[in-house]
C-alpha cells in the first residue's frame, strides 16, 4: 500500500542527520499514522530495523528486568529473537506502544550515552503516563507531537505539490485574491477535508475510492475505539467523568454559546470537579480545549478562566461522525455545512490552528456590553482576534475589539469565511482553507497597521 506523505517524514530525516540526536519519542492520539511513518522511515534509512510492539509482543516487556545497560538490553532481545541483527551505526530500535512499558523510557539515558543505535519510541497519548516517562528520561530524549493529517497533508494526498501549496501562501502574503476557479476548487477540497477529517486510514479510503462510501462507518468505529481506550487507560475513579465529557462534546457545540457546561451533564456537578477529566482528554490528544480569556489583553498564558471553556474534537471528521442521523442527512444531502450553528467551521479552524503550532486555544465572551470572539492568537506585539463565520454576516464584535480604546493590545483582526482574500483597513478576510497558514503569515508577512 502506498504510504501517504506526512510532515513527520521531513522531521525524521532532519533528526537522523543531526549528529547530536537523542532518542526520540513520537506522541499523538491513536491511529494518526505514527507507526506507519516511523516504520517506513526506518526501512528506507537503516540496514536493520528492530521493531518491538509492547502490546502485541508482551514477552519483550521483560528485556529491562536485568537493568538498563545497552548491552544487557540487546542481549535480552537477542535471547527472545536470535535472528535479529544489531549493526552499530546502522540499526534503528523502534519501540512501539511505549505506554505499555514505561521501563523503556528509563533505558533512553543509556541509549543516549551509548550512541551505537538510534532509538525511536512511539505510543498513544491516551495510554502514556507522560509525567512518569518524563521523569524517567529527562534530558535524554527529544519529543515530537504528531496529529492527524492537516489540510496541507490532505492536499498532498490529493496530488498537489509543495510548490502548489506554497502558491496558496503567496496569495495570502501578497493579499492577492484567488480566481473563481481557484476559490471553488480549494473550497471543494476543504469541504471534503472537513467532512472526513485527517485520520490517515479514512483519507486513504476516500482518495482511493473517490467517494465518501465507508468513511462514516470508519470514523464511527474510531469514536468507539477512543471510548474503549478511555475505559482501558483512565484511572478507575475518573473513567465515568472522562466518558461523560467525551460523549457530550457535540451536544454543547450544537448550542449557540458552545460553552461546555458539566452541570448539564451530571446533576449537581461542578466544573472544577471535572477539570481533571478535561485535561486527561486534552493530554491524550483527543480534544482541543478552548479557554475563555479573563481580559482581552496580553499575555495569553495565565489570562484565562479555567472553569469556562469550549471543547472541540481534535479531528473534525470525528465531530461529524458524532452527529445525530438528522444532522448527518442534512450535511450530506444538502451540503449544509453551516449546521450545528457553525460548530463545524469553528472546530476545523481550531484544529488547523493547533496543528500549525498554537499550543492552546482561547476565546472571549462578555454579555454586557455584548462581545464575543471565536479565537485569539498573537503576533510579535499585539493580540489578534480571529472570527470564524459560517455564513456571511455582521462583524460587530470584531470591529468593536479593534475600535474601542479599552482594548489597546488589539490593533487588527482576522476573519475566516467563504470569502476571498482582502484587507479593509481593520481586519484581513481569508477563506477557511488558509487557516493552516495563519501562524506563518503573522510571523512573516506582518500587517499594514504596524508596517
Amino acid at each position: 500500500m502506498e504510504l501517504l506523505k506526512r510532515k513527520i517524514d521531513g522531521f525524521l530525516s532532519d533528526w537522523k542527520n543531526n549528529p547530536t540526536r537523542k532518542p526520540l519519542i513520537v506522541k499523538g492520539a491513536r491511529q494518526i499514522g505514527k507507526t506507519e511513518s516511523i516504520r517506513a522511515f526506518g526501512n528506507a534509512n537503516y540496514d536493520s530495523v528492530i521493531e518491538i510492539n509492547f502490546v502485541l509482543q508482551k514477552k519483550f516487556r521483560s528485556i529491562f528486568d536485568d537493568g538498563y545497560e545497552v548491552d544487557t538490553i540487546i542481549k535480552n532481545i537477542s535471547l527472545l529473537e536470535p535472528s535479529w541483527r544489531f549493526i552499530p551505526e546502522r540499526t534503528l530500535l523502534f519501540f512501539d506502544e511505549l505506554q505499555k512499558c514505561p521501563d523503556c523510557a528509563t533505558s533512553l539515558k543509556s541509549f543516549n550515552g551509548d550512541r551505537r543505535y538510534d532509538v525511536i519510541c512511539s505510543g498513544s497519548l491516551m495510554g502514556i503516563y507522560y509525567e512518569e516517562i518524563e521523569s524517567n528520561a529527562v534530558g535524554n530524549k527529544e519529543d515530537y507531537d504528531m496529529y492527524s493529517m492537516d489540510f496541507e497533508e490532505f492536499l498532498w494526498a490529493k496530488g498537489y505539490s509543495g510548490e502548489q501549496v506554497e502558491d496558496l501562501y503567496r496569495h495570502m502574503a501578497t493579499l492577492t485574491p484567488f480566481t473563481d476557479l481557484e476559490m471553488q476548487t480549494m473550497m471543494g477540497h476543504f469541504r471534503d477535508y472537513m467532512a472526513i477529517g485527517g485520520m490517515p486510514e479514512v483519507v486513504k479510503m476516500f482518495i482511493d475510492n473517490g467517494h465518501f462510501g465507508g468513511t462514516l462507518e470508519k470514523l464511527r468505529q474510531l469514536l468507539r475505539d477512543y471510548e474503549e481506550d478511555i475505559t482501558k487507560y483512565a484511572k478507575e475513579s475518573d473513567k465515568a467523568k472522562v466518558l461523560a465529557v467525551y460523549r457530550h462534546i457535540s451536544t454543547f457545540l450544537a448550542k449557540a454559546s458552545k460553552k461546555f457546561q458539566i452541570t448539564k451533564v451530571a446533576h449537581g456537578a461542578r466544573n472544577r470537579e471535572y477539570i481533571g477529566a478535561v485535561e486527561w482528554l486534552e493530554n491524550a490528544g483527543v480534544v482541543n480545549t478552548c479557554y475563555c480569556l479573563g481580559n482581552v489583553e496580553l499575555p495569553l498564558k495565565g489570562n484565562y478562566d479555567a472553569d469556562t471553556y469550549k471543547i472541540y474534537y481534535h479531528d473534525t471528521g470525528l465531530l461529524i461522525a458524532s452527529l445525530d442521523e438528522e444532522a448527518q442527512e442534512d450535511l450530506r444531502a444538502n451540503k449544509n455545512y453551516g449546521t450545528y450553528k457553525g460548530a463545524l467551521y469553528e472546530n476545523v479552524v481550531g484544529e488547523m490552528l493547533r496543528k500549525s503550532g498554537y499550543e492552546r486555544l482561547y476565546y472571549y465572551k462578555k454579555d454586557s456590553p455584548a462581545l464575543e470572539m471565536d479565537f485569539f492568537v498573537r503576533d510579535a506585539d499585539s493580540l489578534v482576534p480571529v472570527e470564524v463565520k459560517a455564513r456571511d454576516g455582521a462583524t460587530a464584535s470584531l470591529n468593536n475589539l479593534i475600535d474601542w480604546p479599552s482594548y489597546p493590545d488589539v490593533k487588527y483582526g482576522v476573519k475566516f469565511g467563504y470569502k476571498n482574500i482582502g484587507w479593509g483597513g481593520k481586519f484581513y478576510t481569508f477563506p477557511y482553507f488558509l487557516a493552516f497558514l495563519l501562524k506563518r503569515f503573522l510571523k512573516e508577512a506582518g500587517h499594514p497597521v504596524t508596517n
